[in-house]
């Protein structure tokens, strides 16, 4: 199921989009699923990264899509913008908050399935690979289990250490821990799960994770190096 919003303030625009999506949905055999939004402060008042692809209207009377779209970077890197305007300039625009592309008003039913159909095919490409949701302050964000370095326990915080940034979430080493199981984490103290993917080597007691030294705890060294070890052969 791909769930689109579209967020248009114009009812002609509206039936349009969703005329264009239920046939896409004929000839493509995709199940879909549309909620529509009249303004950006709608969807980005609530948003909770529940969205494949945001069909977006740049010039609205409350909050333009431009601002909406800057307001759902911030809890949601994955999800696919497409603004849809008079305007080229603001379009332009749109590549600053990571927008897919831009569809030019009137809307052609050819040029709509090209760039909707683009969409589609990053989601197939992006959903072949493991994502998680996690809590964040806020609101929750979604991350690609390949871009985690290693997730730390800091008091009754999270902190995922991950190729863009580090992020604070809440919950406990435990519940992560179980809900990475399968997914080639390994626990190496009660502080860190690591991405076997990232560890490096181990050198004097110490896993080197993209370049951090993590002390692996006694108990858990003998399991740790068989993960590693099991690792590693797999992909040799």
């Amino acid at each position: 199921m791909i769930r689109i919003a579209i967020v248009e303030d114009e009812e002609s625009y509206i039936s349009v989009l969703k005329e264009y999506l239920e046939r896409y949905k004929e000839e493509s055999g995709e199940q879909i699923e549309v909620t529509v939004y009249h303004d950006g402060d709608e969807i980005a008042a609530f948003y909770r990264a529940q969205f494949d692809i945001i069909l977006m209207d740049i010039e609205m009377k409350f909050i333009d899509g431009m601002t909406a779209a800057e307001e759902i970077r911030k809890v949601d890197s994955a999800v696919s913008i497409i603004f849809i305007t008079n305007a080229p300039q603001y379009a332009i625009r749109g590549y600053e908050v990571g927008a897919l592309d831009y569809i030019l008003k009137p809307v052609s039913y050819f040029i709509f399935s090209q760039k909707f159909g683009r969409a589609v095919a990053k989601i197939k490409k992006r959903s072949s690979r493991k994502r998680i949701t996690i809590p964040v302050k806020g609101g929750v964000m979604r991350m690609e289990l390949s871009d985690i370095y290693y997730i730390e326990s800091e008091g009754h915080n999270l902190i995922y250490h991950t190729k863009e940034e580090s992020v604070v979430s809440s919950g406990t080493m435990k519940s992560v821990e179980t809900a990475m199981e399968g997914m080639d984490f390994s626990r190496i103290n009660k502080c860190y799960l690591v991405n076997l993917e990232h560890v490096d080597g181990v050198q004097d007691k110490y896993a080197i994770v993209h370049g951090d030294r993590l002390l692996i705890s006694r108990p858990r060294t003998k399991q740790f190096m068989q993960e590693l070890t099991r690792y590693w052969g797999e992909r040799s």
